[in-house]
């Protein structure tokens, strides 16, 4: 056990001290800070620059006046201009395009056209879309011949967005989000598939270099082959969760000081004032919450819900079932990338042993994708038991709720078929280790899995 602590050392100092993992220990949090907040700051922002737009109907004035001016853009509507003249001159007359509307609109949706020398935005095509479709469907009312069509126009138009809330086994409220799941979902899905497969091939990669090298030929006359094995494999695993841990510190970090110094100090103090108070109360609470984000702005209002259901997340289970599927999972498929790492001289004779390992990991990768859409789907529950696709897969369901006896199931499938694949690699290493010159199939693998001596 001491060789195997020397050898953790080794690893694990050798490869902290890398410049590459440094760069990638700052960058990747600044890239995560980023995702979080660029988007923020984008809704936040006033808009892009402003744009003067000329509208043009062909002998009707059907559409005049529909579309409203907005912060970012003013439609102005032209009379007595034809299209194809105006084409010439509208930039140089200080329009950014031309609106061109059919009088066929009412009949064809798509005898519409914006005409620019750039492509627009999608929020511009969106006001433009809905404004022309609402006058649409007020024409064809009108039709009708109903009196007070405006006002009951306005008195039927209503907004609807579904709350979602869960009950636990014991009668506690909480808000939740299938946005927020889904975008944990996603995030702990994806995460665990890089670090895994990212970790699981620096085994492979260090246990090839030694072996070209030679070094391992001096390393195993003084430890056993299992005990090389292991002490790599569990050595570049602390790696990878202390990166892990110090990703969350600074992203955490980076993320609560371009909060405090980008967003207006009002706004941070009306989502102060409308957390509840304890996010893990029942229903008055959440009535109380309720009645805070209404006298907000709209946009503070969805920010506090979102991050109350964010914050009602089961985040201790959360964090313990990533720390458990990680090590698990690292250790399984790390343990079969030392195995092919010692049974070949170069990386290129790896690419025929990759496909067989590299499958399970992209299918499961593909099902947690799915498992977004419907994690209670029969293909989800059984990716997330069987070894070789749970821990991705899990991570992606566990944000919709799992009950617990599955994961426990899926946790004692992963403790076995990890110690199996342990002890097999393990019997594969000691005899390709030291093999040179000589091309290996897995049948010859096969012959070293059986050998007893």
């Amino acid at each position: 056990m001491n060789k195997i602590s020397v050898i953790i050392k080794r690893e694990y100092i050798t490869r902290v001290r890398k410049k590459s993992f440094i760069i990638m220990t700052i960058l990747a949090p600044l890239l995560m800070a980023a995702i979080i907040t660029v988007p923020t700051l984008i809704m936040m922002s006033q808009g892009g620059e402003f744009k003067k737009i000329a509208v043009i109907e062909d002998s009707s004035d059907l559409f005049k006046g529909v579309i409203k001016n907005t912060k970012d853009a003013e439609f102005v509507y032209l009379e007595n201009t034809k299209v194809e003249d105006f084409k010439k001159t509208f930039e140089k007359e200080g329009y950014y395009g031309i609106l061109y509307i059919s009088p066929e609109l009412v009949n064809t949706p798509n005898a519409v056209q914006l005409i620019s020398k750039q492509q627009p935005a999608i929020g511009l095509l969106q006001h433009i879309e809905n404004s022309l479709k609402k006058e649409i469907e007020k024409q064809k009312l009108l039709a009708y011949k109903i009196e007070n069509l405006d006002e009951i126009m306005k008195n039927v138009e209503t907004n609807v967005s579904v709350q979602t809330i869960k009950i636990d086994s014991s009668g506690v409220v909480k808000k939740t989000s299938t946005g927020i799941a889904m975008a944990l979902a996603y995030l702990f899905g994806f995460l665990m598939y890089m670090l895994v497969f990212i970790f699981g091939a620096q085994v492979m990669r260090g246990v090839i270099e030694e072996k070209t090298s030679r070094v391992v030929e001096v390393i195993i006359s003084s430890v056993k082959p299992i005990q090389l094995m292991m002490g790599k494999i569990i050595g570049i695993a602390l790696v990878g969760l202390t990166q892990f841990f110090i990703w969350i510190f600074l992203t955490v970090g980076i993320v609560t000081v371009l909060k405090t110094t980008l967003l207006p100090k009002s706004n941070v103090a009306e989502i102060s004032q409308s957390m509840p108070q304890n996010l893990m109360s029942g229903n008055q609470q959440d009535a109380a919450t309720t009645t805070q984000t209404t006298e907000m702005s709209p946009q503070l209002a969805e920010f506090s819900r979102l991050f109350d259901s964010a914050m009602n997340q089961p985040w201790g289970l959360i964090i313990v079932c990533f720390i458990f599927y990680f090590v698990t999972g690292y250790l399984l498929y790390a343990s079969v990338f030392a195995a092919i790492g010692s049974a070949v001289d170069n990386e290129t004779e790896t690419q025929q042993f990759m496909l067989p390992v590299t499958i399970p990991i992209i299918l499961a990768l593909m099902v947690a994708m799915g498992t977004m859409q419907n994690p209670e789907s029969s293909l989800s529950f059984w990716c997330s038991m069987i070894p070789l696709t749970s821990p991705i897969v899990m991570m992606a369901r566990i944000p919709f709720g799992v009950p617990y006896w599955q994961i426990g199931v899926s946790m004692v499938l992963m403790v076995v078929t990890f110690g199996a694949f342990v002890w097999m690699a393990a019997k594969v290493y000691r005899t390709g280790i030291l093999m040179y010159g000589k091309k290996t199939s897995w049948k010859e693998m096969w012959k070293w899995l059986r050998y007893s001596g």
